[in-house]
């Protein structure tokens, strides 16, 4: 078999391959859509079909009206946006500190840095609650809230995970592959390590760097247990809580305005994750050290 059949075969079972990958995450994908347009009986029908016999767009504004998702909407954008924020300024400043700053027991904070990885989210839940009690953060209040509260409410969300292992770990691995003489040379230069940080090293970094935003958004957009822990009031609540509120207990659930709600949580995601897959392709493109 020649190289040229060769390519072509790998060629072939490249594009099957992203076929049947498009198909899992399409599929799902149309029939949310699909579903988010049709009435009830059209769910429990014996040949349910993809698309709906009319279509009901006031499915989108029960969803919006029953769920309060205004609301919802202002405190997942908050808490997601400050909280995704934090956490890359925080892995971006230790996985630099981590790579190209020297200081005692610097491989044993590493080493603390993976125990870190192993804890699961769960059993840390009530220490952080604790926690946030004890600086005064929980809001138990149902009644009217002040921006205050607002405020407190919003911190005591966003805190336990401004700061996460993971993020400092992907980017203290992508920072070792980052050529030294990038460094020395900005050593030379007389740079400080505050302008090699943002001026070399994060410019090469984007790649990762926009990886760990998106993954970093992806999970404070999707948290469910912890702002249900930590709030007591609806006001301060975020989107998934506001989509369990929609779903009955006894199973008589609007499946079309559940899955209306489900494309006002997803669509944030897809959005953010088209505009971000920019910088990631031009950090690829322009992140290689040229000779």
């Amino acid at each position: 078999m020649g190289i040229s059949a060769q390519k072509t075969i790998n060629h072939v079972f490249g594009y099957i391959g992203m076929a049947i990958l498009v198909i899992i995450i399409g599929v799902p994908l149309l029939w949310l859509v699909s579903g988010s347009m049709k009435t009830n009986p059209e769910f429990y029908t014996a040949t349910p079909s993809l698309i709906p016999e009319r279509i009901h767009l006031d499915n989108f504004y029960k969803a919006w009206n029953q769920a309060s998702f205004g609301s919802y909407y202002i405190n997942s954008i908050v808490t997601t946006l400050i909280g995704a924020s934090a956490e890359i300024i925080m892995a971006v400043t230790t996985a630099y500190a981590l790579v190209f700053v020297r200081f005692p027991f610097r491989n044993f904070v590493f080493v603390m840095l993976l125990v870190a990885l192993m804890v699961p989210e769960q059993v840390v839940i009530l220490p952080n609650f604790l926690t946030i009690a004890d600086m005064g953060l929980l809001v138990t209040s149902s009644r009217d809230l002040s921006t205050q509260d607002y405020i407190r409410g919003w911190l005591a969300i966003i805190l336990p995970g401004a700061s996460i292992a993971f993020g400092t770990f992907l980017l203290r691995q992508y920072f070792r592959t980052v050529p030294a003489d990038l460094v020395d040379a900005a050593k030379v230069d007389g740079a400080s390590h505050w302008t090699t940080m943002m001026n070399v090293i994060a410019p090469v970094a984007t790649p990762a760097i926009a990886t760990t935003g998106l993954l970093s958004f992806t999970a404070k957009w999707n948290e469910y247990l912890w702002p249900l822990i930590v709030t007591f009031s609806d006001r301060l609540r975020t989107l998934p809580i506001a989509m369990r509120r929609l779903l009955d207990a006894e199973g008589n659930a609007e499946w079309g305005v559940v899955m209306a709600a489900a494309i006002f949580v997803v669509l944030p995601v897809i959005l953010v994750f088209l505009y971000a897959q920019r910088y990631v392709v031009d950090g690829l493109a322009s992140g290689a050290v040229k000779g």
